[in-house]
């Protein structure tokens, strides 16, 4: 079993508005990244959502997922990979590994998560704009060091010698207005 952990808790200021809820055709950024990582296998999918973020609104139609809060979202993506973790730690599931993924790269599919999940023992990043990055795999064997990880570059340094499986339109991802244009222009 390899669980997914859905990194939410940003704070979308560059956007102006809360990203998790912004609609690309039918759904919200944050219900494709759900609906994509039940659909791939992930079990269980936990959500990291910071403080006070009202996320239900942005779930509405998917289902096979569990909201965890951030409560230190303010130091970045680091505390919510620790979050996550410490949450598959302390569940009963034993999860081999963990494929931690971002709500706002509308171009991942289920089919890219499951190549990443066949990374075994291995670290398997996605390779995009010629750099390694989320989603990306993590066996057990590390998390100890995802617990580890401090400040706003996430697992960058875990991901730097990591097995890449390409993924294309990966350099997309929703931070600006622009941005967001550009999504719905490729993905509704």
């Amino acid at each position: 079993m390899i669980a997914g952990i859905v990194l939410a808790a940003g704070a979308s200021r560059r956007l102006g508005e809360a990203k998790q809820g912004v609609r690309l055709g039918s759904e919200t950024l944050l219900e494709r990244a759900v609906r994509v990582a039940v659909a791939a296998g992930l079990e269980p999918v936990l959500v990291v959502v910071s403080a006070g973020l009202v996320v239900e609104n942005c779930l509405a139609r998917v289902e096979g997922f569990r909201v965890v809060v951030n409560e230190a979202a303010e130091e970045g993506m680091a505390s919510s990979i620790r979050v996550g973790v410490g949450a598959v730690c302390a569940g009963e599931e034993g999860a081999e590994g963990v494929v931690v993924m971002a709500c706002d790269q509308p171009a991942v599919t289920a089919e890219h998560l499951r190549e990443l999940m066949a990374g075994g023992e291995e670290i398997v990043a996605s390779g995009y704009a010629g750099r390694r990055g989320v989603p990306a795999y993590f066996p057990r064997r590390v998390f100890g060091e995802l617990m580890e990880l401090r400040g706003d570059v996430g697992a960058r340094e875990l991901l730097r010698g990591a097995r890449c499986v390409a993924l294309v339109g990966g350099e997309l991802d929703v931070d600006t207005v622009e941005e967001l244009e550009r999504a719905r222009e490729l993905f509704g």
